[in-house]
């Protein structure tokens, strides 16, 4: 009887094991999924597993408690985007940090602010023991 494993995407590889099995809901918290790995409950690719953090790659297969899932790692167009909208952010804040580094000590202004003396801040009575 052939039947269809369930799959999980991820967008990177490694995946943390311990990871994840949440992802996957197969555990309902972290601390969870650290206790049944570390007991022996969790098969990576058909052998017991006992690492938490054990790196799962594409095509691996974990089975927990009678379920089986296959790590997919799908590739897909927006994280190349986000990439590049962050590299030119970085940029831009590069650019940003050289101009000011330019500005004349006469450009730059500071506010004067009076000092309050602390003591007269508070108006709580003073705690005896």
């Amino acid at each position: 009887m052939l039947t269809e494993i369930p799959t999980v995407n991820i967008t990177s590889e490694p995946i943390e094991l311990c990871k994840l099995l949440k992802i996957a809901n197969m555990v309902s918290g972290g601390g969870e999924a650290k206790i049944v790995i570390s007991e022996g409950y969790v098969f990576l690719n058909g052998e017991v597993e006992f690492q938490k953090r054990k790196k799962v790659y594409n095509q691996d297969t974990v089975e927990f408690n009678g379920e089986i899932i296959q790590v997919l790692l799908v590739k897909t167009s927006d994280t190349k985007n986000e990439k590049s909208q962050t590299t030119n952010k970085s940029q831009n804040v590069k650019r940003d940090k050289s101009n000011n580094q330019n500005l004349k000590s006469s450009e730059i202004s500071f506010e004067e602010k009076p000092i309050d003396n602390p003591a007269k801040k508070s108006k709580r009575k003073p705690i005896s023991f």
